[in-house]
């Protein structure tokens, strides 16, 4: 499929505002979806990585796509490519969110690019993001989406890894129940993670498929609870498809430099996304 490189390249640029409250029925569905694989924080503070569930998309359900994602073209740019999944990114921490505060969120499309893929081209679409409250900006990033052609996510997984020694584990059971909670929490309509008809045969994956926000939520906490602290700085990336029904892996371990390494693995020693921490 040809690819109007310039064309997509004018939203470059563009910018969304959002707002959003840390409230208590947030922080207790998020901790009563995540326990017991949450960081311990301060009394008041938001748990770690609460923010991914902030601001999401609202969009009415007849201007969604077949996916159940909110159609293209309007922060997003009409990327001519039926797949959009997590790549990765990079997450910097200034602050913490405490419970309550309101949270201003500026989203600006930063960057566009087309690489080919294997199976045909790749479309990365990167997004920066600030999340703000009366005290300052508490953390930004830099989101990459991935938007693939509508076979990829059939093609031959790579096989397992070989096996990583790790300083602490957390151990997921990664049911339809859990994706049902989280897809809820974010209003993440995206029907991978919760219509297994559509996943396995329209997509092609072998199951429901885990978030990929869930994971780095996860690799995020167990990251301050082996160092004691909150990353300063946190980058992740998705390397294959996590599939429910199955128990999975979070790991860490602590890098010669200071740094931690994280990963998770799922039930065939396969690592689906891994990161560090700083």
């Amino acid at each position: 499929m040809e690819l109007d490189l310039a064309s997509l390249r004018t939203w470059i640029g563009r910018t969304a505002e959002a707002q959003d409250i840390v409230t208590p029925r947030l922080v207790a569905e998020y901790a009563a979806t995540l326990a017991p694989t949450l960081a311990k924080v301060p009394d008041g503070e938001a748990p770690l990585a609460l923010h991914w569930c902030l601001s999401s998309s609202i969009s009415p359900t007849g201007a969604l796509g077949a996916d159940g994602h909110a159609a293209k073209g309007e922060f997003l740019p009409p990327v001519p490519l039926p797949r959009r999944m997590w790549a990765g990114g990079t997450l910097t921490t200034h602050g913490p969110l405490r419970v309550g505060d309101t949270v201003r969120r500026l989203s600006v499309i930063a960057d566009i690019v087309v690489k080919e893929g294997r199976t045909g081209p790749l479309c990365f679409v990167s997004v920066d993001h600030e999340y703000a409250t009366a005290r300052g900006v508490a953390l930004s990033e830099r989101h990459d989406i991935v938007y693939r052609g509508a076979t990829d996510a059939a093609t031959k997984p790579p096989p397992p890894a070989e096996p990583r020694d790790a300083d602490l584990t957390w151990s997921v059971e990664a049911t339809p129940t859990l994706l049902f909670r989280y897809s809820a929490m974010t209003f993440n309509g995206h029907r991978i993670h919760y219509d297994q008809p559509y996943a396995t045969g329209v997509e092609g994956y072998a199951g429901l498929v885990v978030h990929g926000p869930m994971q780095a939520s996860l690799m995020f906490n167990l990251a301050a609870e082996l160092g004691g602290a909150v990353p300063a700085g946190f980058r992740y990336r998705g390397l294959s498809p996590l599939i429910s029904g199955q128990r999975f892996q979070v790991r860490a371990v602590r890098k010669p430099d200071g740094g931690i390494r994280c990963w998770t693995e799922n039930a065939d020693g396969r690592i689906c996304m891994e990161a560090e921490a700083v």
